[in-house]
């Protein structure tokens, strides 16, 4: 029988009309498939990195290739049909569908022009499969099965193309191109626009840790968070002044709150793309880092991608072609305001940073003007990037067009920052962002969930939102506490929500507060719409602020409990805050619980997220015992129980046998959380 496959080295070569295929070993249990109908498959690495060692098998008879990973292996028939089985077993992880007469194939191709196609890989379904990861979308669902996903960047949507199967395998689709996810009940398919080729990656393991490992391994493990960043951040939009920012800063030292990052946020620059702080509002950086220093405070200042045609850089990267332009028409801009225009339109270029010395010129600006007068860490704000116009197909980068490479801009902003901070260096790096791509943790980036509303509907999304976002490879996740649009400072309903949001942010992996408030709400003192009212923790009411108080210093005795967890995420890609079923695999129950999550193997939590609950069921896994740490009562594990949780308390239960139990031990009376010794016990006057 004629065949279509041979082995070249470790890989298999099947060749067809025109196609080629590749599969081959990518590192340990890990099988790396690339095909095209080009005349050569290109190195294009998007989101890997090169494969540690393995020792892979090859072999192939007049059938079938045979590729043996690990405990992975992948066979390739005569029609090009790639299979994924799990070796101990034999049985099926992932498959490719059939191949069947009048049928599609398992790989599409629509010519797009030149050498871009327009491609789909369909895989097989399976009843009962659960899906995990894909980055973090606003649908509120942690089991994504059923859904279709866009592979687009956007304000609140990130994607990032690894999903994690109930099955026991993860998938990594290695293409920064604009397209979609289906996830269906009759196949799965993905699907892009324009791209070179396909390339995907299937690994798998003994447990959901095993699989984060291997991913962690295939795109890059991220470092070790910095101490200073597991404690309380403080944010707001916006500190205008550096005298309002330091004001804020020795409050919060003078009630005694602990308090470990204080952020800028926008429209610190005196233009977009000067990136260099406004000397008006902020006459003196050098000395405003020193004091907040003295007070063990870090600040973190934002920095857009975008480009004024005011700017003074901007003649000078339109002459270098360093700036993202299009295809046809206008270049692609956002129409948003700048500090010097505020409530005016501005066409805003941006920076392409795909471009090597785009990227370094960046971080040259960044340099001087910042982290030469001691800012360590950046914000790097509506990186996605933010587009009015998602026309993809009209945007063209340094490295391709839009269609093909759109989605990889965020961690190329990531990347500028990482390398230029490491080279001037810095050790610790850390930088909060607004998206990411697939490997964007090996560069030190933290993201937050974007600009969400402020709704008990939206907090309890946050949840799943923060589980995906753990399941795809990002370890340092966070929200706005309390939402970013629409919290009135006054109203006694929010007042709740954002208590119930410190609840669940003091067990994030960042606990960050930040918010647009009173945006639509007359305040006194506002005199343009780029500031909002107060967001410090006494902003809120004196019953809010009494709770708060005491969140930020349980966050205070957790923190050695963090460090250890951040360490194993750096040294193994174990997520801190993860889904029940990632600690609990063997308890049914525990795959269907989506509004509870583990932080750590130690913890776990139950936020309360609807409007004027004062008890939540809570379902505690089967395997060990639990303990209340309000109550200190010991309670059996593989049951729901119905716990009480007025506004002052909500659910959380630790590991019986956890010596982190002593974290909660120390309470007071009435049953709120003691705070550490010699804390001031000053109340904030109602606002």
């Amino acid at each position: 029988m004629q065949t279509n496959n041979r082995i070249e080295d470790r890989r298999i070569v099947w060749q067809m009309n025109h196609q080629t295929l590749w599969v081959e070993p990518w590192g340990p249990d890990a099988v790396r498939v690339r095909a095209t109908m080009n005349a050569e498959i290109p190195d294009l690495p998007w989101a890997l990195l090169p494969p540690d060692p393995d020792h892979a098998i090859v072999k192939m008879d007049d059938r079938v290739a045979v590729l043996t990973n690990g405990k992975l292996t992948a066979t390739v028939d005569n029609d090009g049909r790639v299979r994924f089985l799990k070796l101990a077993t034999g049985e099926v992880l992932v498959e490719e569908i059939p191949v069947v007469a009048n049928f599609p194939a398992p790989h599409e191709f629509k010519a797009e022009g030149g050498d871009l196609w327009g491609c789909e890989v369909s895989f097989c379904a399976y009843e009962g499969e659960r899906i995990y990861g894909l980055g973090q979308h606003r649908h509120g669902l942690l089991d994504q099965k059923g859904c279709v996903l866009e592979l687009c960047q956007r304000n609140a949507e990130i994607n990032i193309p690894w999903l994690v199967s109930s099955r026991g395998y993860g998938l990594l689709w290695n293409n920064p191109g604009i397209g979609r996810v289906e996830l269906g009940r009759t196949k799965t398919r993905w699907v892009a626009k324009a791209t070179r080729l396909v390339d995907y990656v299937v690994t798998t393991g003994d447990s959901h840790a095993d699989i984060m490992e291997r991913y962690a391994g295939l795109t890059g493990h991220p470092p070790v968070m910095p101490e200073w960043a597991s404690g309380f951040w403080q944010c707001k939009l916006r500190y205008k002044t550096q005298e309002e920012l330091l004001s804020v800063a020795r409050e919060h030292k003078r009630r005694g709150l602990p308090i470990s990052v204080i952020v800028i946020d926008y429209f610190n620059w005196s233009k977009m793309g000067d990136w260099r702080f406004d000397p008006a509002c902020w006459p003196d950086p050098k000395a405003m880092v020193a004091e907040l220093e003295e007070m063990g405070i870090k600040l973190m200042v934002s920095i857009w991608p975008t480009v004024s045609p005011d700017s003074e850089n901007f003649a000078e990267l339109k002459r270098r072609g360093l700036l993202v332009r299009s295809d046809r028409g206008l270049a692609p801009c956002m129409s948003f305001t700048d500090s010097d225009r505020i409530g005016m339109d501005v066409h805003p270029y941006l920076l392409d940073v795909t471009h090597p010395e785009a990227r370094a010129f960046i971080w040259e600006q960044v340099r001087k003007n910042y982290f030469d007068h001691g800012i360590k860490t950046f914000w790097l704000d509506a990186i996605e990037p933010e587009l009015t116009s998602h026309d993809h197909d009209n945007v063209r980068y340094h490295i391709g067009n839009g269609a093909e490479v759109g989605n990889i801009y965020p961690m190329m902003q990531e990347k500028a920052f990482y390398e230029g901070m490491s080279a001037a260096g810095q050790t610790e790096v850390l930088n909060l962002c607004r998206c990411a791509f697939a490997g964007s943790q090996r560069y030190g980036a933290a993201i937050w969930s974007g600009d969400i509303y402020s709704t008990f509907e939206v907090l309890e999304g946050q949840i799943r939102a923060g589980l995906n976002m753990a399941m795809s490879g990002i370890p340092w996740w966070t929200t706005d506490i309390g939402g970013f649009f629409g919290g009135q400072t006054r109203s006694e309903e929010f007042r709740e929500l954002i208590v119930r949001w410190f609840q669940f942010g003091v067990f994030c992996p960042i606990f960050r507060l930040h918010g647009w408030r009173d945006s639509h709400y007359s305040t006194e003192g506002m005199s343009d719409p780029t500031s909002g009212g107060p967001n410090e923790v006494w902003s809120f009411g004196e019953r809010a602020y009494g709770i708060i108080r005491e969140l930020l210093f349980l966050r205070e005795r957790l923190r050695p409990y963090v460090m250890e967890q951040m360490k194993r995420a750096a040294a193994k890609g174990t997520p801190v805050m993860r889904p029940l079923f990632f600690d609990y695999p063997h308890d049914p129950a525990a795959a269907l619980i989506e509004d509870q999550f583990m932080f750590g193997p130690d913890i776990l939590v139950a936020p309360v997220v609807k409007k004027g609950a004062v008890s939540r069921p809570v379902c505690l896994p089967a395997g060990n015992g639990w303990s209340d740490i309000w109550t200190g009562m010991e309670v059996a594990g593989g049951q729901c129980v119905t716990v009480d949780a007025p506004l002052e308390r909500f659910p959380v239960f630790v590991r019986s046998g956890s010596p982190v139990f002593g974290v909660f031990q120390n309470r007071r009376k009435e049953g709120r959380l003691e705070a550490c010794p010699g804390a001031s016990d000053r109340a904030a006057p109602e606002q």
